[in-house]
């Protein structure tokens, strides 16, 4: 078969999924929407490679993936069919043919992720499943300056739900940052890669220094430990979005 090689920009609502990857349990997640689409529209097998694994109850604006198929359509016209039979909390909005070696997770760069937290007795009742709730006063000032900690080259087994690791953990962060929007904070975390919960276990620990549960410090102690239990609490999966990939 003459195979093409495509990358698309998938955006998407993750409430409703069990996460990114293809399960053989279930058939409710992004991967496998995106792959039983593509197979019914090309009459053969199709793996789609994601950019990385987001999890369940987590949302991507900027997910980016690759994938081979055979096909005579084009470009638009592929990402047409993709639209028409997808439903409406996941949208393709960028669909190219791209060169062969292409591969959407091996050669990332950078990622950059958001984790937003509403802060208020008041639910807002419009972004409420795109958001972190916490009624008592969060002060970002401490959360800013502790952030700064995550800069730079560090081995981040401690803030990671991944039991036993067989590569490795180092990952380097580029730019952090954490505001205030009104009743909303938004933490913005860009680096060359993630490990498993590691966003949202980074946001629970400067979630926990803006209560003023714990010191800065204690962020430099996972790093030196290793510890898990050291780092602040997970964070649920609707708080996060995939910004953006970049390669």
């Amino acid at each position: 078969m003459n195979m093409k090689n495509y990358r698309m920009t998938i955006q998407y609502d993750g409430t409703k999924y069990n996460g990114w990857q293809r399960q053989g349990n279930t058939a409710n997640t992004i991967q496998g929407k995106l792959e039983s689409i593509l197979e019914k529209m090309t009459g053969h097998k199709v793996e789609i490679h994601g950019s990385g694994r987001t999890d369940k109850g987590v949302h991507a604006k900027g997910q980016v993936a690759s994938f081979k198929i055979n096909t005579q359509k084009s470009d638009g016209e592929i990402k047409d069919y993709l639209n028409c039979y997808l439903p409406d909390d996941i949208a393709v909005i960028d669909l190219t043919e791209a060169d062969e070696r292409f591969h959407a997770r091996l050669n990332v760069k950078r990622k950059t992720y958001i984790y937003r937290i509403h802060n208020s007795n008041v639910p807002d009742v419009f972004s409420h499943r795109f958001m972190h709730s916490v009624a008592d006063f969060i002060d970002v000032e401490p959360m800013k300056i502790a952030s700064k900690l995550f800069l730079g080259e560090h081995d981040f087994a401690g803030f990671s739900s991944v039991k036993n690791f067989k590569k490795s953990t180092v990952r380097t962060v580029y730019s952090i940052g954490v505001e205030r929007f009104g009743d909303d904070v938004v933490i913005a975390v860009t680096g060359n890669g993630f490990l498993y919960n590691t966003v949202r276990i980074m946001a629970g620990t400067l979630l926990e220094i803006g209560l003023g549960k714990r010191e800065a410090e204690s962020i430099a102690k996972v790093f030196e430990t290793k510890n898990r239990q050291m780092a602040g609490e997970t964070l649920l999966g609707k708080g996060l979005t995939l910004l953006s990939v970049e390669y």
